[in-house]
């Protein structure tokens, strides 16, 4: 019988001020660039999510960027767009750490990932 490992107990405060920490490391000039970003934490990716990506378990996905990157942004494109949105998943994230340590990190790194791909980074080329 396979056991299942026990998933660390982080209240959804504590896992947004950890959030907001990775979020308050950023070099100000890089910061600024995040002023029409919305960060949000969410529990869990939702279902439609992980079917547009092809995604089979909401372990898959620990956090997404969605709108148009800042390299893609110009004069000429018409208004009504969304604002940019990031959303830090706490539940895959809780799953995949075994420590609080292991949480601090991988927060950081994916909303570092995210932000990366609002400066119009893809997957591949992130800096770690």
């Amino acid at each position: 019988m396979a056991r299942r490992r026990r998933v660390l107990a982080l209240s959804e405060e504590e896992f947004a001020a950890l959030v907001q920490q990775a979020l308050d490391s950023l070099p100000p000039d890089y910061a600024k660039l995040l002023g029409n970003v919305a960060v949000v934490v969410e529990d869990e990716p939702p279902r439609e999510v992980l079917e547009d990506l092809e995604l089979e378990s909401e372990d898959d996905l620990l956090g997404l960027y969605q709108g148009a990157p800042l390299d893609s942004e110009s004069f000429f494109h018409a208004g009504g767009q969304l604002p940019a949105r990031i959303a830090i998943y706490r539940g895959p994230i809780l799953r995949l750490c075994r420590t609080k340590a292991e949480v601090v990190r991988e927060v950081r790194d994916t909303v570092v990932h995210e932000i990366g791909h609002h400066f119009g980074l893809d997957d591949e080329e992130m800096p770690y």
